[in-house]
């Protein structure tokens, strides 16, 4: 939690645009972000700040969303969203699964309005109030 009383998301895609704009819609709706297109960025920021929320894509270089989440969890007990358009992230999910991971998988495109309700919904509610 920042200091403002506002949960932190951490917005982790390696297409600037996808995050800096799912960012600023956060932001509008009274979240503090931090955006990031280097998945190893985020991890090492977390370290410092430790996010309420990491919302990330699953298909990045250098590091999945899928192994973030996963050395995310090591470092802080944020919640975890991820987010594709492919396939494929179904067989790396079931993987994490079996190492003991259980993450929610949205799929691109997603809403706003949508990603906005899932998001409140794996915060606490003290913390989106």
């Amino acid at each position: 939690m920042t200091n403002e009383n506002r949960p932190l998301i951490f917005v982790v895609d390696d297409e600037p645009m996808i995050s800096r704009s799912l960012a600023t819609i956060l932001k509008q709706q009274g979240f503090s972000t931090c955006d990031f297109n280097d998945p190893r960025r985020a991890l090492e920021m977390a370290l410092i700040m430790p996010p309420d929320l990491l919302l990330s894509d699953v298909m990045m270089p250098y590091l999945s969303g899928i192994e973030l989440a996963i050395a995310m969890k090591k470092i802080t007990p944020c919640k975890v969203l991820l987010f594709s358009g492919q396939a494929g992230t179904v067989d790396l999910l079931e993987s994490a699964r079996n190492r003991g991971y259980d993450f929610e998988l949205l799929h691109k495109p997603i809403h706003p309005a949508e990603l906005l309700r899932e998001i409140r919904l794996s915060l606490p509610v003290e913390v989106c109030n």
